[in-house]
């Protein structure tokens, strides 16, 4: 067993301006129609859950991108909330050896941040 691991965090600002500034633009390329659908239905702090789902984001790439490469679609990977309140991460890529993946991830008023750990079989 391999496991590997990814870490990101990001202002809350930096995306907010993104949305403000680019739409639906940004969204689309970034996040797939549950997590837009999730982060709006947060209202007041929906940017603080769409920065924590980008921070998840780049968080998986860096725990895969020895064994996926280059990161094609940002929609590849998709961050949703299990019926427990717990973030899950669904891959809609072909990660060769790939077991298991678990992620956490936070967020307060200034920042969020995310934590990915992945398991791969051995070769």
């Amino acid at each position: 067993m391999k496991i590997s691991c990814g870490t990101d965090i990001i202002e809350i600002e930096r995306i907010k301006s993104c949305i403000e500034n680019i739409g639906d633009k940004f969204l689309n390329t970034i996040y797939t129609e549950k997590e837009i659908e999730y982060c709006e239905s947060r209202r007041a702090h929906k940017y603080q859950h769409y920065a924590a789902r980008f921070a998840a984001k780049e968080a998986i790439f860096k725990a895969v991108s020895t064994r996926y490469g280059t990161l094609s679609n940002w929609k590849d990977f998709e961050v949703l909330n299990d019926e427990n309140g717990k973030p899950k991460v669904f891959i809609n890529a072909n990660i060769p050896s790939l077991e298991d993946i678990d992620i956490s991830i936070s967020h307060c008023k200034l920042y969020a941040v995310a934590n990915v750990i992945a398991i791969y079989k051995e070769n």
